[in-house]
């Protein structure tokens, strides 16, 4: 059944969150750590993903606005549980737009105190990345990653706020689409009522496989590696699933061309971001000329490719380490995770999108 890609009308289905971290050099550097040799990325001849299944006792269908599948906020409006700068939150004394990287997926089944009852299902074939047993040292409470292999490299899908995750399940097991995770629940850092548990399930890449090494570096707890959710970055599981079931030869690489390219960032550096070594497939032209990049970004900043800045790019830069350029305030929408914002006509990077860049090209 084809799902219908506008539920609500203006929230539509597009494209994990961008976290948090410092800007330029932060402060004196101690001796630099040895680089690490990157591992070699886990590219397939074809894409995990092609073969899906939803995550949860629910069926996929057209009628999501009508049958309660989805999960809203406290706000009570549908669209708070799709994917995008669907939310509104407070910040400050203004409420600005809010970016969920995930879809909240209600429960089918209850017990006689109203706790779901639901299984969670391995989305595709991959293995356990990583798995979070204590629920509130984390906002996705008790969660799961899995990491799926495809033609551009490793994918990731998210499983949060179980209530209990299956006692075999273990970092490095292997799964196959449909084998039990665990139990949809209501576990998080921040509470969530019983009333609106649900499944936050994200499907995702990574941004830096050294995140883990600058997250020490901030001094920052409670630490979840490389499989924190500030290092996954997410694209919209509902669109994916409705472009997997529409195309037998559904290719990852292909998908992500039409995900809308919110801006363009020019960042001056002389190593090539781990991002694109890990997905060589996003990178378009020569090989990295060590002199700079230029990247084609998405709302919510999953460089979507990658290319070698060129003359023009680098004058254009000057002493700067970066600039924004080729804005789509379209594409933007509501900009709810604002890494591009407009001062004074201009578009730069935000504080958010300054942290961003900054995991992205570290170290």
């Amino acid at each position: 059944m084809k799902l219908k890609r506008n539920i609500i009308a203006y929230a539509g289905l597009g494209i994990l969150a961008a976290a948090a971290f410092c800007a330029g050099g932060c402060g004196r550097r101690e001796a630099p750590l040895p680089e690490p040799t990157p591992a070699p990325p886990v590219i397939a001849e074809s894409d995990s993903l092609r073969r899906m299944a939803f995550p949860t006792e629910r069926k996929l269908g057209s009628d999501w606005d009508t049958t309660g599948a989805l999960q809203p906020t406290a706000s009570g409006r549908p669209e708070s549980a799709l994917f995008g700068s669907v939310r509104t939150k407070r910040v400050g004394k203004q409420f600005l737009p809010s970016f969920h990287e995930g879809v909240d997926i209600a429960p089918l089944n209850r017990d006689s105190r109203g706790r779901p009852l639901d299984s969670i299902y391995a989305a595709a074939d991959g293995r356990v990345a990583y798995v979070n047993r204590i629920g509130g040292n984390s906002n996705y409470g008790k969660y799961i990653v899995l990491a799926h292999a495809s033609t551009i490299g490793q994918l990731y899908t998210l499983y949060a706020h179980m209530s209990q995750i299956a006692s075999g399940v273990k970092a490095d097991q292997p799964v196959r689409v449909g084998d039990i995770l665990g139990v949809m629940g209501n576990t998080s850092s921040s509470p969530i009522p019983p009333s609106r548990a649900h499944l936050h399930f994200e499907i995702g890449l990574m941004v830096n496989a050294q995140y883990d090494r600058w997250y020490r570096a901030q001094k920052l707890k409670p630490d979840h590696g490389i499989y924190n959710g500030g290092n996954l970055i997410g694209i919209d599981p509902l669109a994916v699933f409705q472009a997997q079931q529409e195309d037998p030869e559904f290719m990852f690489v292909t998908y992500l061309d039409t995900i809308p390219r919110a801006f363009e960032v020019v960042l001056a550096t002389s190593h090539l971001p781990d991002f694109f070594r890990r997905y060589p497939r996003l990178w378009e032209g020569p090989v990295f000329n060590g002199r700079g990049v230029v990247m084609a970004v998405s709302e919510n900043g999953l460089p979507l490719r990658g290319w070698n800045t060129g003359e023009a790019d680098l004058a254009e830069l000057g002493k700067k380490k970066w600039r924004v350029r080729k804005v789509d305030a379209d594409a933007l929408g509501r900009n709810g995770c604002r890494l591009v914002v407009k001062r004074q006509g201009t578009w730069v990077l935000g504080v958010r999108g300054k942290k961003w860049l900054k995991i992205l090209a570290y170290p």
